[in-house]
C-alpha cells in the first residue's frame, strides 16, 4: 500500500464517528434519488412508449350528426397542422347487459372495419376484432370485465340486439370502451341519437395550447355546434400517471433535503478535520507529501465512507421502491416494472461527484498551509475567543456548569453554525411530515364524504343467478365501489321501500337533519369512460363535500320536498370534482351532458368539489335533476345527524327497531381508512424523516465530540475543582441548547413554507386543486412542540459525548495536550 494509501486508511479509522456520518448522509440522498429517479422514469415511459407505438391520437372529438356530414368531417383531415387522422367513426352511447347480470356502465362504441393503423392503433389482448354484425370487442377497462364469449344484450334499445365479446383491446387514447362493425352500430342508435368520431394527429401536440389550437383549427370549417366534446391525449396520461406522479414533488423535497444536508455535512467535517489536524498536516508536509496528495488524503477520506453510504443508499432506494412499483405496475398492468439501471448509475455517479467536489474544496486548505506555520500550530482554541461570552453569561442567575454550557457556541461560531444547520434540517422534515400527515388526513376526510352521526346503507336486491348485487353505493354510501356492483338505467328492485326508510328516519327521536344519496352511472358528451352520477333528496352540503371554488348547487326556495318526499332542487345544477373539469376543459358556469340515461341530461356546473374517487369522475347533483332521465331513481343510503344532546348508540338501536321490518340496518357512521397511496406516503415520509432526523442528530455529535476532545483538558480542570460528572452532563447539553432552539425556531416556518409548495404541487400531480382547509393544517399552538423539536435533536446528538466528557478521568483529562 503507497503512503497516501496509508494516511487515508488511517483517518478513516480514526475519525469513526465522522465516517459514520457521511456514509449515513450519503445513502439518505442516494436512497431518495434513486427512488424519485425511478417514479419519474415508471410514471411516463410505459404509457409514452405505448403511445408511440399504436399512434395515439392527440384528439378525440365527438360531433353531433345532426349538424354536421361525414364528408364535411373528411375535409377536416386537411386542416393546418394536422399530420394525420382518422375517421369518421360512426359513435353511440348504449347501456349494456351482460350475461343475466345486472346493468353495466355505459358504453361509448365506435363503428370500426379495423383496428386502424395511422391513428390509435387499437391493440388486441385477446381473441379478434369484430368481422360481422353480432359481434363486439371490448376494451381491457370495460366495466364489464370482458371476457370471450361473453353475451351481452341492450335491454333499452328495441329489437333485442345480442352481440357476442369476440375480442378483448386496448386503445391508448380511450377512444371507445367498445368496437363493432359500421354495419352494427345503426341497430345500437337510439332515434336521434348518435354521432361521429374524429381522431386527429397534429405536428406540435406537447402542450395543452397546442392542442387547444389545433382542435380550433379542426373545427374553424364547421358549423357552430357540431362539437359535443374533445378529450386531448394529455389529459389521459395525467390520468394514467397520476399513481406514480403523486409521489415526485414530495420526494424531491426530501431528495434535496438530504442532498444539501450531505453537502454541509461532508464540508463540515473534512473542515473539521483540516483544523483539528493542523500539526498533522505539517508533518505530512515535512516528510514529503505535495499540496495534491494532502488534499487527495482528505477527499479520499469523505469517499471511503461515501462510497459505502451510496452502495447502501441504492438497496434502501430499491427496497422503498418495491411498493410503490407495486402500485405502478397495477395502473399499467405489468408486473416487469423495476428500477431502471441507469437510474442507479446516474445516482451513484452525481452523489460522488458531489462528495468529492465538496471534500477537495474544504480540503483545499490543507493544501496552501505552509509546513513552518502548520508545525507551529497547536490544536487549542484561541484563549481569547469567547470570552465575553462567557463573562454575560457568569452574570446570569444560573448554575455555572449550565452558563459555561450556553457561552460555548460563541467560542466554536463555525461549528455552532454548521450543527445548527444539521438541526435546521431535521426541523424542516419533521415540520413537513407531520403537515403532510395532517393534509392527507384532511384529504381522506373529504373522500370519505362521511361526517353523518349515522348511515343507512342500502340493501343488496337479488337479480337472479349471479348472485346479489346491489345498487351503486350500497356498500359504500358514497359510491366509493367496485364497478362491477355499479349500474345506470334501470335499476334493480330493492328489497326495501326507500320511502318507508325515509319515513322512519323522519319518525325517529333525535332526527336532526338527513339526506339520501343515489348513484348511477352516465357517459359525458366526448369523453370515454362512465362518470358516476350521485344525486342527493335533501341538503348533503354539510355531509362532509369540500369546496374548491365555486358553490354547492341550489335547492329549491320552497320547503326542499315535495309531495312525494324528493327534494325540489334547481334542476340542471352541478357540481363536479377538478378532474372533470380538466377532462372535459369546461370550468365553472360551463354546461356538460349526461348520456347513457333514458334521455340525455344537461347540467351546468356551479361548484369545483375536491373528491379523488373515481379518478375524479363524478357528478354531484339534485335528485330532481334526473327526475325526467331516470324517474325510477332508488335512494341507496341515507346520512343523518342526529339532534344535540342525542347520543348516537342509543339512536341507532332505537331506530334500527323500526328498520328492522324493512330489511336495512342504520350503523353509526364515521370516516373509513385511507387508501394505499396514502398509506404508503405516511410510511415513506416517516421512514425518510426518521433517516433525515438521525443524520441531523449524528451531524450534533460530530461537532459536539469535537468540541469535547479539544476541551478534554479544561474539562479536566474543572473536575479539579469540584465538577460532578452529572455538572458535566449539563454543561455538554447545554452547550447545543441555544443552538437547537435557534435551528427549532428557523426550522419550522421553512417546513411550513415547504409544505405550502409540495402539497399543492402533489394535488397538480393528480389533477386536484387543494382548498385551503387542506393546506392550512399548521395552528399556533402546535407549532410550539415542533420549535422544541429542533431542541430535542440536539440533544440527542449530543447525549454521547456528554456522557464520555462525564466518565474521564481527571488527572488522565489534565494530562492530555
Amino acid at each position: 500500500m503507497s503512503a497516501l494509501g496509508k494516511v487515508v486508511r488511517s483517518g478513516v479509522r480514526r475519525r469513526r464517528v465522522q465516517t459514520l456520518v457521511i456514509g449515513l448522509a450519503t445513502m439518505m440522498a442516494v436512497a431518495v434519488s434513486v427512488l424519485g429517479g425511478s417514479l419519474l422514469v415508471v410514471s411516463g415511459a410505459p404509457f409514452d412508449d405505448a403511445f408511440a407505438k399504436q399512434h395515439g391520437a392527440h384528439l378525440s372529438v365527438r360531433f353531433d350528426a345532426g349538424r354536421v356530414s361525414a364528408g364535411q368531417l373528411s375535409k377536416s383531415k386537411g386542416a393546418e397542422a394536422v399530420s394525420s387522422a382518422a375517421g369518421p367513426f360512426r359513435t353511440t352511447t348504449v347501456t349494456p347487459r351482460s350475461d343475466g347480470a345486472g346493468p353495466g356502465g355505459p358504453l361509448t362504441v365506435a363503428g370500426r372495419g379495423d383496428p386502424g393503423r395511422d391513428v390509435d392503433e387499437v391493440t388486441l389482448l385477446d381473441g379478434r376484432w369484430p368481422a360481422r354484425s353480432g359481434e363486439i370487442a371490448l376494451s381491457a377497462d370495460s366495466p364489464l370485465f370482458p371476457t370471450l364469449g361473453m353475451k351481452i344484450t341492450f335491454p333499452d334499445l328495441p329489437g333485442g340486439t345480442e352481440l357476442t365479446v369476440v375480442g378483448v383491446a386496448r386503445s391508448v387514447t380511450r377512444s371507445a370502451d367498445a368496437w363493432v362493425v359500421p354495419s352494427q352500430l345503426p341497430a345500437l342508435t337510439a332515434p336521434g341519437s348518435g354521432g361521429y368520431q374524429m381522431l386527429y394527429r397534429f405536428t406540435d401536440a406537447d402542450t395543452a395550447a397546442q392542442i387547444t389550437a389545433g382542435g380550433r383549427a379542426v373545427t374553424r370549417s364547421l358549423p357552430s355546434g357540431a362539437s359535443l366534446g374533445k378529450q386531448s391525449w394529455l389529459a389521459v396520461k395525467e390520468s394514467a400517471e397520476r399513481e406514480t406522479a403523486v409521489y415526485v414533488p414530495f420526494l424531491m423535497a426530501f431528495g434535496a433535503l438530504g442532498l444539501v444536508m450531505s453537502v454541509l455535512i461532508v464540508g463540515n467535517i473534512v473542515a473539521s478535520a483540516v483544523g483539528t489536524a493542523t500539526r498533522r498536516i505539517g508533518i505530512l508536509k515535512a516528510v514529503g507529501f505535495t499540496p495534491a496528495q494532502v488534499v487527495r488524503a482528505y477527499v479520499g477520506q469523505a469517499l471511503i465512507p461515501a462510497v459505502g453510504g451510496t452502495g447502501l443508499g441504492v438497496v434502501v432506494g430499491h427496497l422503498l421502491a418495491v411498493p410503490v412499483m407495486a402500485e405502478t405496475g397495477e395502473v399499467y398492468g405489468t408486473s416487469s416494472l423495476a428500477v431502471a439501471p441507469w437510474v442507479d448509475v446516474t445516482v451513484i455517479a452525481g452523489v460522488l461527484g458531489l462528495v468529492a467536489a465538496t471534500a477537495w474544496a474544504s480540503a483545499w486548505r490543507a493544501g496552501r498551509l505552509r509546513t513552518v506555520d502548520a508545525l507551529a500550530t497547536g490544536r487549542t482554541t484561541s484563549a481569547g475567543r469567547g470570552r465575553w461570552a462567557v463573562r454575560v453569561a457568569g452574570r446570569l442567575p444560573l448554575p455555572r456548569p449550565v452558563a459555561l454550557g450556553l457561552a460555548r457556541p460563541f467560542a466554536r461560531p463555525v461549528r455552532a453554525l454548521a450543527m445548527g444547520t444539521a438541526i435546521l434540517f431535521g426541523t424542516v422534515a419533521v415540520t413537513f411530515t407531520v403537515g403532510m400527515g395532517a393534509s392527507l388526513g384532511q384529504v381522506m376526510k373529504a373522500k370519505a364524504h362521511d361526517v353523518a352521526d349515522v348511515v343507512v346503507p342500502a340493501p343488496m336486491p337479488d337479480i337472479g343467478p349471479q348472485g346479489p348485487q346491489g345498487p351503486p353505493g350500497a356498500q359504500d354510501p358514497q359510491g366509493s365501489r367496485d364497478p362491477r356492483d355499479s349500474g345506470a338505467g334501470k335499476q334493480p328492485e330493492a328489497k326495501a321501500d326507500p320511502a318507508a326508510v325515509a319515513t322512519a328516519v323522519e319518525a325517529a327521536a333525535g332526527t336532526g337533519k338527513y339526506y339520501s344519496a343515489a348513484t348511477v352511472r352516465a357517459a359525458v358528451s366526448g369523453l370515454t369512460g362512465t362518470v358516476d352520477v350521485i344525486a342527493f333528496t335533501g341538503d348533503a352540503s354539510w355531509g362532509g363535500y369540500t369546496m374548491v371554488s365555486g358553490r354547492w348547487f341550489n335547492r329549491s326556495e320552497t320547503d326542499g320536498r315535495g309531495s312525494d318526499g324528493r327534494g325540489t332542487g334547481k334542476p340542471g345544477e352541478a357540481v363536479v370534482p377538478t378532474p372533470l373539469l380538466a377532462a372535459t376543459g369546461t370550468r365553472i358556469g360551463d354546461t356538460v351532458t349526461l348520456d347513457g340515461l333514458a334521455e340525455p341530461v344537461t347540467v351546468r356546473i356551479v361548484g369545483e368539489v375536491l373528491d379523488p374517487r373515481n379518478d375524479g369522475m363524478q357528478v354531484f347533483t339534485d335528485v330532481s335533476t334526473l327526475a325526467g332521465a331516470h324517474p325510477d331513481l332508488t335512494e341507496t343510503s341515507h346520512h343523518i345527524a342526529v339532534a344535540s344532546g342525542t347520543e348516537v348508540t342509543g339512536y341507532v338501536d332505537a331506530l334500527n327497531k323500526d328498520l328492522a321490518p324493512l330489511g336495512v340496518t342504520a350503523r353509526a357512521g364515521g370516516l373509513g381508512a385511507g387508501g394505499d397511496m396514502v398509506v404508503t406516503l405516511n410510511a415513506l415520509s416517516a421512514i425518510l424523516t426518521l433517516m433525515l432526523v438521525a443524520v441531523a442528530a449524528l451531524g450534533v455529535l460530530n461537532g459536539v465530540l469535537l468540541d469535547t476532545r479539544e476541551r478534554v483538558r479544561e474539562i479536566g480542570v474543572h473536575k479539579a475543582l469540584g465538577m460532578t460528572p452529572r455538572q458535566t452532563v449539563a454543561m455538554v447539553l447545554t452547550s447545543v441548547v441555544l443552538t437547537g432552539l435557534v435551528a427549532g425556531a428557523l426550522g419550522v416556518p421553512l417546513g411550513v413554507a415547504l409544505h405550502g409548495w409540495v402539497l399543492p404541487a402533489m394535488g397538480d400531480s393528480v389533477g386536484l386543486r387543494l382548498p385551503g382547509s387542506v393546506i392550512a393544517v399548521y395552528h399556533g399552538t402546535e407549532l410550539i412542540p415542533l420549535v422544541l423539536g429542533g431542541l430535542l435533536i440536539a440533544a440527542l446528538g449530543a447525549l454521547l459525548p456528554a456522557g464520555w466528557a462525564a466518565r474521564a478521568r481527571t488527572a488522565t483529562a489534565l494530562r492530555t495536550e
